[in-house]
């Protein structure tokens, strides 16, 4: 019984090599052939080449202008071409004169693998031609805020007062780094919440509620912390109270960083509720004397 056993293991493993040579063999046909086809008759196409996308804003409606753009999403004659990770350079199988669309692309949540354009931020549109085996370069290209985006919160930290509050809960005030302070993120004043033995708890949340609405919605943060802080929405109706985390950020080893967190799934995720806040959650790390937390450029972004 056991001699028949290891024949038939020898049977399917002889099978599989078999099957994969046999598969590598078509690959390899395939690829001589399509190089064939490129030589003899596919057209050398046009290179496009974009260096990076910034986003420039009217400070008094929409903030700040950091951003955290990180991809390329190429449209040429309404047809995706590709998502392209900046810097980029990147055939176009085209020749003369066509439309040509970019949209921001971002790590929705942080997340690598979650990459997507930017619906918030304007599609960049122009005409370009192209020729055969030249390269049109780009460089830096802006875009700003679509003319359909609502802030429905946006602090800065620069004003005589804050609106974002330390919960009952919290045992750590929200303060503002004094001017002039190395942890000020942007401008001259950014949040900071300092935890340590004693007080182990920070807990923070919008002053403001705000109606949950029919449509996507983003919460832009900057922040330098390290120490592990949750992100989430607390959500009320009129007798329903859900406060759900959404995720976590990490440490950021002294640099500040900028992320796009969506709220749109958490937002729909319960009935009952109408309202809702955003708030910052951490736990004092036994590891260290302080944990610290700093925040700027709060923007939740939605549709009109």
């Amino acid at each position: 019984m056991r001699r028949f056993k290891i024949r038939l293991n020898v049977i399917f493993m002889t099978a599989t090599w078999f099957v994969r040579t046999l598969c590598l063999f078509f690959l390899g046909l395939a690829a001589l052939t399509s190089c064939e086809k490129f030589k003899d008759g596919q057209e050398i196409p046009a290179y496009l080449s974009i260096d990076s996308i910034y986003i420039y804003t009217d400070y008094a409606l929409q903030g700040s202008a950091s951003q955290n753009i990180t991809d390329a999403w190429v449209y040429v004659d309404g047809q995706l071409l590709g998502a392209f990770e900046l810097p980029a350079k990147f055939p176009v199988l085209q020749k003369g004169t066509h439309k040509v669309t970019i949209m921001s692309g971002i790590k929705t949540n942080g997340i690598s693998s979650t990459r997507s354009a930017y619906d918030f931020y304007a599609p960049i549109n122009f005409s370009m031609k192209f020729g055969m085996d030249s390269v049109t370069k780009m460089k830096i290209i802006k875009t700003t805020y679509a003319s359909n985006s609502s802030f429905l919160w946006k602090e800065d930290f620069e004003g005589t007062s804050i609106k974002l509050d330390s919960t009952n809960r919290s045992t750590v005030p929200v303060k503002v780094t004094p001017g002039g302070s190395p942890l000020t993120i942007e401008g001259l004043h950014s949040a900071i919440m300092v935890t340590d033995t004693v007080n182990n708890f920070a807990e923070a949340q919008s002053h403001d509620e705000f109606i949950i609405p029919y449509a996507p919605v983003y919460l832009e943060l900057n922040y330098n912390i390290n120490t592990i802080v949750t992100v989430g929405v607390i959500m009320t109706g009129p007798s329903v109270y859900i406060q759900m985390p959404i995720l976590n950020l990490n440490v950021t080893n002294n640099k500040a960083k900028k992320i796009y967190i969506d709220l749109t799934p958490a937002l729909n995720s319960s009935s009952g509720t109408n309202l809702f806040r955003v708030y910052f959650g951490a736990f004092a790390d036994a590891s260290l004397k302080q944990g610290i937390i700093i925040l700027d450029n709060i923007k939740v972004v939605s549709t009109k």
